[in-house]
């Protein structure tokens, strides 16, 4: 026999625990799913990870960024191996991710203290919609603990733009940091600025391109797009403004290729339309063509870390 328990019941239970928000992202084309787990310190983060990281099963990497933990998963099942640590240190692990319609289900297994982890604090955060424990569910001790977590489907979708300024007013950065903290719908996840070749004549002053990235329901997703739009279009101060927006947890090769030539080469809108076409990116002209090129090179950096933010050597020891 098992019980549904809603966040509000799980806090009950437990007591106030320590997550700020669970996101669960697939990627039904590939395979693959992220999710992402919002906690209010970093120690917990960094152990869970650790923990994690040890146990496998459907995890497939572990990062953490401040006090975010982020987990690359596959679809499917894979068994929990918490190996000899675990006599000593518990475990916890994810043992299987599956899409069930417009929901996602996350079976966890948890050791000792770690099951506190995942049978208490990540199924009462945000964004959880209920969990399913075995009537004789027991946390922390010398317990072991199974618990289903189920969280909407979303999906992440990024916009990237260039052209939106002149030399004389405006810049790209700002107004997507704005679009991305005014948005309605969806959950911001990441802000970032591309850096382009320089030597572009017909840059304003850095040539960068700016990507914003979301999770988002895929109900929501035609909602928050046509907002990016509108807010682009009230907001730009250029005649030459492009959106290229991209779903799915993985950016396509020949995008990062082109979004790495766009560092170094002078680029045509020709070259980014192809690159699009192949990419499987919608571009969206707002007020002209141009911003194409620095658009599509947006999405094609934007999973690069300090790489998209650097030109070609600057981060050679």
């Amino acid at each position: 026999m098992s019980q549904i328990l809603s966040p509000d019941e799980i806090t009950r239970k437990y007591g106030r625990m320590f997550c700020r928000g669970v996101y669960t992202l697939v990627d039904e084309e590939n395979g693959k799913a992220m999710i992402i787990e919002e906690c209010s310190a970093k120690g917990p983060v960094e152990w869970d990870a650790a923990n994690r990281r040890r146990a496998g099963g459907a995890i497939t990497d572990v990062r953490v960024e401040g006090t975010t933990l982020i987990m690359d998963t596959i679809i499917g099942e894979r068994e929990v191996r918490f190996g000899p640590a675990s006599k000593n240190v518990g475990g916890q692990g994810l043992r299987s991710l599956k899409v069930e319609g417009d929901l996602v289900r996350t079976t966890w297994v948890g050791l000792a203290g770690a099951s506190v982890g995942i049978g208490a604090c990540m199924p009462q955060g945000p964004g959880t919609i209920e969990a399913v424990y075995p009537d004789d569910a027991k946390v922390g001790g010398a317990h072991r603990i199974e618990v289903s977590v189920v969280t909407p489907k979303m999906v992440r979708v990024i916009y990237a733009v260039d052209d939106t300024d002149t030399k004389e007013k405006g810049a790209s950065w700002v107004l997507m940091l704005k679009l991305a903290n005014s948005a309605p719908l969806g959950h911001y996840l990441e802000h970032k600025i591309v850096q382009l070749n320089p030597e572009v004549p017909e840059k304003t002053t850095n040539c960068v391109a700016v990507g914003v990235s979301f999770a988002v329901e895929p109900r929501d997703l035609d909602a928050l797009t046509d907002y990016v739009i509108n807010f682009v279009r009230e907001n730009t101060v250029s005649e030459n403004t492009t959106i290229a927006m991209y779903q799915g947890l993985i950016v396509p090769e020949v995008a990062r290729a082109y979004g790495l030539r766009a560092k170094e080469e002078i680029m045509k809108v020709e070259d980014a339309v192809k690159v699009a076409e192949a990419s499987g990116i919608r571009l969206i002209e707002v007020t002209g063509k141009r911003g194409t090129i620095g658009a599509v090179a947006g999405i094609g950096c934007f999973d690069m870390g300090l790489a998209a933010a650097a030109l070609p050597g600057d981060l050679d020891p």
